[in-house]
């Protein structure tokens, strides 16, 4: 799974996720929601959960997307940064099978 498809779906589970703008937001807890909800859900749960969002409360749910994607950005951007630092390499995780690559239904912003 390439950089792009791991971020789309970190996005993906916190959108789905029970995460509140009040929760501690650090990029170990997010990483924790991240992984409960993956487990929870799978990603195609994520992603027909976000669906069913973006179908009955366009406005609210567009407005948590953003809110995920900066929560996103900055978090494990963040992280990079200081593996970068340290000059440590996260391993690469290991190829999906070719049916499940580009299995994501959120493409767009």
């Amino acid at each position: 799974m390439n950089r792009l498809n791991i971020n789309q779906a970190r996005r993906e589970a916190l959108f789905a996720s029970g995460l509140q703008r009040s929760d501690v937001l650090t990029a170990d807890a997010l990483t924790e929601v991240i992984g409960r909800t993956m487990r929870r859900l799978g990603i195609g749960g994520c992603i027909s959960l976000m669906a069913q969002e973006f179908g009955d409360h366009p406005e609210a749910a567009a407005e948590r997307m953003r809110w995920v994607r900066q929560l996103a950005e900055e978090a494990f951007a963040s992280r990079a940064a200081h593996r970068t630092a340290s000059g440590t390499r996260a391993l690469a995780a290991p190829s999906p099978p070719a049916a499940a690559v580009g299995s994501s239904a959120f493409r767009a912003a």
